[in-house]
């Protein structure tokens, strides 16, 4: 694995950990905690939906799923 994908890796994880700490978060609060912009959250949050981890149930906020998920 190249280093540009190992950081994207570790950061939807750490995306993903975020939402799970705090609940439901907006895709503004997230590019501002993690120093990002608002198109790269897209691309993250697309990655963990895509997996069924998180859902958008009103527009650009976003909480996790029931999904079972071990975190290494």
């Amino acid at each position: 694995m190249n280093q540009s994908t190992t950081r994207m890796l570790t950061r939807v994880k750490a995306v993903y950990l975020y939402i799970r700490e705090n609940g439901t978060v907006t895709t503004s609060e997230l590019a501002e905690e993690f120093s990002i912009t608002d198109r790269t959250v897209q691309r993250d949050l697309s990655v963990l939906e895509h997996n069924g981890l998180v859902m958008s149930p009103t527009r650009g906020r976003w909480k996790i799923t029931g999904k079972k998920v071990r975190i290494s």
